[in-house]
């Protein structure tokens, strides 16, 4: 059976998450029910990251197995039909190796999480950022973003329902800086993350960027290894899954969290 490798972008607003479940849509399901009008057949969708409901994507991978080769062109455009409706799009398809797993073949998960900050609520992007109204002081976010980059114990950062069973990760990149307009960007790197890792770091260095934190702060948070001392949560607006990389390093076998 031919494989395909999909890269999709989608406004998380509207759906329960990534994945397929009962409880509402998901964008795994809107893929799939489109596959299933295109090609008659039922397959199953498999993607890089499970983002959470409300997290968005610019550059989340999937890969599906057909019963026949098609065109990639013909995957994404027809594909593309069947879900127009839907705030999803399929930017690219490309037909890959019988061995290619969109999420345990990763070898680098790129995330951003954008803060709009200004006095004055967003109206255009509204649902698409996280909105602070306090000035922030991005330099000092960036340099106690540097205290959370390495291998840690990251207990502390991640969600109560996390089901990954070690909380170790190499985080290979967390910066600050100021983006276009009023926004505030901060852009992780790894092979994976936990469940609520990057909104639980946005939470915490939106609080230092207050000046209600320092970067003592931080790692002292870092190194008790307990969740309560991480700083609140940052909503799933401001988070998009933009880019995964792939290459010949051994495989490993890690879950990949929405952060």
């Amino acid at each position: 059976m031919p494989r395909y490798k999909l890269t999709i972008e989608y406004d998380g607003g509207p759906y329960r998450g990534w994945q397929r479940q009962e409880n509402g849509l998901s964008v795994q399901e809107v893929i799939e029910t489109g596959l299933a009008g295109f090609t008659g057949e039922a397959p199953t969708l498999f993607g890089a990251g499970r983002t959470d409901a409300g997290v968005h994507a610019t550059g989340q991978v999937a890969h599906v197995d057909l019963s026949r080769e098609w065109q990639a062109d013909t995957v994404r455009d027809a594909l593309n039909a069947h879900i127009r409706d839907e705030p999803v799009s399929i930017v690219s398809a490309e037909r890959v190796a019988d061995d290619f797993d969109a999420r345990f073949s990763a070898r680098k998960r790129w995330y951003l999480y954008r803060i709009f900050n200004r006095r004055a609520p967003p109206a255009i992007d509204r649902g698409r950022v996280w909105w602070v109204s306090r000035d922030l002081d991005v330099a000092a976010m960036h340099e106690a973003a540097q205290a959370l980059v390495g291998t840690h114990d990251f207990n502390t950062f991640r969600s109560t329902h996390c089901q990954a069973k070690n909380p170790i990760r190499t985080l290979e990149e967390l910066s600050v800086v100021k983006g276009p307009g009023e926004e505030v960007h901060i852009t992780a790197m790894a092979q994976s993350f936990l469940h609520n890792q990057i909104r639980s770091f946005a939470g915490t260095l939106k609080l230092v960027g207050e000046g209600r934190w320092t970067t003592g702060d931080v790692v002292a948070a870092l190194e008790s290894h307990d969740r309560t001392r991480c700083g609140p949560v940052a909503p799933p607006d401001g988070l998009y899954l933009t880019k995964v990389e792939y290459g010949n390093a051994p495989k490993r076998t890690l879950p990949a969290y929405d952060g």
